[in-house]
């Protein structure tokens, strides 16, 4: 019996993904073939023009442009955010700082509070219960 290890592969899309960039914006040949785990891991290291112009520049995903404004996915949908949007667009939504966006982005402050919050509870459940077995 040979042990030979298979390279682990991804789809284009899972790929696109990992590295934070919108497929459709690739590269044709990135699109159309699969990408090793080594391949990815070499992109992550040393990206090449078309990777650092694709984060710096956009258009990118929704995660992405969700972040950049420090807001949910969801809430970029109730704003009608639905495309994928470019560095220059979200600096003029920025900018713009339309009322649905300073409403979630209060959302978002509110839910991180909360999960800060939930966290420091759970602690101290922790600690009291590690005190109760003592």
């Amino acid at each position: 019996m040979t042990s030979h290890q298979n390279a682990q592969t991804m789809k284009p899309a899972t790929a696109a993904k990992k590295l934070g960039v919108y497929l459709e914006a690739t590269p044709a040949e990135f699109q159309e073939g699969v990408v090793s785990r080594a391949e990815l891991n070499a992109l992550q290291t040393d990206p090449p023009e078309w990777l650092r112009e694709l984060r710096r520049d956009g258009p990118h995903p929704r995660p992405v442009v969700a972040a950049k404004l420090g807001v949910s996915i969801s809430g970029l949908a109730r704003g009608g955010v639905t495309e994928p949007l470019t560095t220059e667009q979200i600096d003029a939504l920025k900018a713009e700082s339309p009322e649905w966006l300073q409403k979630e982005r209060a959302t978002q402050a509110e839910v991180r509070k909360e999960t800060v919050r939930i966290k420091e509870k759970q602690k101290a459940d922790q600690a009291k219960r590690e005190q109760q077995e003592k």
